[in-house]
Formats: C-alpha cells, structure tokens, sequence
C-alpha cells in the first residue's frame, strides 16, 4: 500500500482508524499554524499537504476545502476555551469571583492559543459570508456564558450588563496585541485587575 493509498484509509483496518484520526489532528495543527500566520487566502492546500508530509490529493479524504478545515479549527479553539471557562468558574460561587475566575481563564486561554488567536477574531473571515456566519455563531455561544455571569451580578439599576460585558471582552481580547511574556504583570493579574475595576464602580460596596 503507497502512502496515498494509506492517507486515502483504503484497505483499513478497525487498528488504523485511530492512526487516521492522529492524521487528522496532525492536518489540523499544521492547518491552524499555516493559517494564523499566513492567512486563508495566503494558504493553499498544497501548502498544507507539504507540511504534513502528504500528497494534496490525500488531504481532500480528510477535508473538503480549507473553509472546511478553517472551521474545524475555529471550533476546537472555542470548544477549548468553554471548558477553560466552565471550568474555572465551576470553583468559585460568589458572582463576582465568578467572573473574576471566567476572565482569568479567558485571557490564559487566549495567550495560549499563540498566533491562532487571529484565527478567531471577529473578522477573519468576513469576506466569505457562509463560513463567518458559522464562525460567529460558535463564538457567540461561548459568549453565552459571561452574559450568563454578568446577568448573576445584580448591578445597579440603570447599569446595561450588555455593555458591561462587551467592555470586559473587548479588553480581554486586545490584551494579545501588546502582551508582553517578559514583563511582570501575568495574564491572571492583568484579567483580574479588569475584573476589580468593574467591580469597584459597580460591586457590593458601589451598591452599598
């Protein structure tokens, strides 16, 4: 069997499934690197193919189109940072520590991801309409989960949590930009003391 024909899985075994899921993964990793740095469109599937040491007609048995591997990257780093989140707030049980702990998270996360982060960022890919509309709806629902926390807070009437929460994300999420691995502040220090401001003007003691 040639390596297009075992890229292909034709002539597999139940045994070499798990090794066409690695093949998989692998596509996947390279894809979101190749991606973030040179772009969709500066992309090819050729490129993509060399990367991972397969022949450009193999990798079509694994993804349709670029759109289609695009998505499924998008979709692990989101599914990533949901139980990144999910689980730093499962810890804590006050509303405020909650979010606190959601944004720490989401921050840690985003630093984590590298050069994918540009991969989901809101305008990446706004130019093909049917793939941005899939990509905003799976980041939409992962936002689901801080208008959930900000809704828990019991802010002062007259206070839009929606806002809230865009200025919250909007910060967390320009943090990357001009993140400095070097400097003192950590990802953690830098989310909570966006937490504590907020907190401050809008908390407990600003209720009191």
């Amino acid at each position: 069997m040639d390596r297009q024909e075992a890229d292909a899985g034709r002539g597999s075994t139940p045994g070499d499934r798990p090794r066409r899921r690695n093949k998989r993964e692998e596509v996947l990793l390279k894809a979101a690197e190749l991606i973030a740095r040179h772009g969709i469109d500066g992309t090819s599937m050729r490129d993509i193919a060399a990367a991972v040491d397969m022949l450009p007609g193999s990798l079509y048995y694994h993804f349709a189109s670029k759109e289609e591997m695009l998505q499924a990257i998008h979709e692990r780093v989101v599914a990533d940072m949901t139980r990144r989140v999910e689980a730093a707030v499962a810890r804590a049980t006050n509303p405020w520590d909650r979010l606190e702990a959601a944004a720490v998270a989401h921050l840690e996360g985003l630093i984590a991801t590298g050069n994918m982060i540009t991969i989901i960022s809101p305008d990446f890919a706004e130019d093909r309409r049917a793939l941005n509309a899939t990509l905003k709806a799976q980041r939409n629902a992962y936002e689901v989960l801080f208008r959930d926390l900000f809704e828990a807070l019991g802010l002062p009437e007259g206070v839009d949590p929606a806002l809230l929460r865009l200025q919250l994300l909007g910060a967390l999420n320009w943090v990357p930009v001009w993140f400095d691995p070097a400097a003192e502040r950590a990802p953690a220090e830098i989310a909570r003391a966006f937490v504590a401001t907020l907190r401050t003007a809008y908390g407990d003691r600003a209720q009191g």
